[in-house]
């Protein structure tokens, strides 16, 4: 069984203006909410793809009860843990023809008696199952949170996905994750230096492995993303052409496509093609990726560049 946790799940309150003037009363011309959170994205793609999968997670108040409703209204599978203090965040999305604006809430305060409730339900999980860790924490929680919880699934030998920033990233691959997906701007903020080429992934890229990644998918927007693999290949490949709708969840899609390509083939050229394709795919649209629109965009799909050993 596939597994993702969001600490922060939120409300994504997600409009459309023609031209946002500061100062002045402005006027949507479209408006949606819908479960947010970077591993709930990868939830509902994976499940849009055929994936069987579980959301853990943490809600809490009004907000809280709305992302469950809405996630089981539409049968995605969660486990959520419920919070005392605080409610779960909303998030607002503002597009225009332009730019996109985001404003994310701070989210509840997580106690240590409900760490411990998710620490039981992770220590259910075995050799056979994945879990993917992904997106932000509340700023009660001390960067160290998830690699904590790799360090008591160590024994586990359970295939763990990351998805993070800065120090919630870095002090995971003490324990090897299975794949960290960091995008070419967190590179940079990883390391603090320039990466406006696909030579200076690669050599940074390959220092993340060093500090004890597996494999590593940097994802480079229109240009499609590097893959590093445990082997030492070095896998380039490009994304198909299309106009980019929503950029949000993009990157979460990616990873969802990804897992979905390896479990079915263990194939890493297959997987960072399906990874591009389906991260496309949720680009290309107002929603996440559906199954019939990643199948016709993975044929679009560059060809993958072996680069080196």
């Amino acid at each position: 069984m596939i597994y993702t946790l969001t600490f922060n799940p939120s409300l994504d309150y997600v409009v459309s203006v023609n031209d946002f003037v500061q100062g002045k009363v402005n006027r949507t011309i479209s408006e949606n909410i819908c479960p947010g959170g970077k591993g709930i994205n990868v939830s509902i793609v994976l499940t849009n793809l055929g994936i069987s999968n579980i959301a853990l997670g943490f809600i809490a108040g009004f907000t809280g009860d709305e992302i469950e409703r809405k996630l089981k209204e539409n049968e995605y599978k969660t486990r959520f843990i419920r919070v005392r203090n605080g409610f779960s965040r909303i998030n607002v999305k503002m597009k225009n023809h332009r730019i996109e604006s985001e404003i994310n809430g701070r989210g509840p305060q997580i106690e240590e008696k409900e760490i411990e409730q998710l620490l039981d339900i992770l220590l259910e999980l075995d050799k056979e199952d994945m879990l993917v860790i992904s997106g932000s924490i509340p700023d009660t929680l001390n960067t160290s949170i998830y690699m904590e919880i790799m360090k008591k699934l160590k024994e586990k030998n359970v295939k763990i996905v990351v998805d993070a920033t800065g120090e919630l990233l870095v002090n995971t691959l003490l324990y090897n994750p299975f794949l960290i997906k960091p995008n070419h701007h967190e590179m940079e903020e990883i390391f603090g230096k320039k990466m406006d080429n696909e030579a200076l992934l690669i050599k940074y890229g390959r220092k993340l492995q060093e500090m004890g990644a597996k494999n590593v998918l940097i994802s480079r927007a229109e240009e499609g993303a590097v893959l590093i693999c445990e082997d030492g290949k070095v896998l380039v490949c490009k994304a198909p052409d299309g106009k980019v709708v929503n950029s949000v969840g993009a990157g979460d899609s990616m990873v969802a496509g990804f897992i979905a390509g390896y479990i079915k083939t263990m194939d890493y050229e297959y997987a960072l093609k399906m990874g591009i394709a389906t991260g496309s795919a949720s680009a290309f649209c107002e929603n996440l990726a559906e199954k019939g629109e990643v199948e016709r965009l993975l044929v679009k799909v560059g060809m993958v560049q072996i680069l080196s050993m």
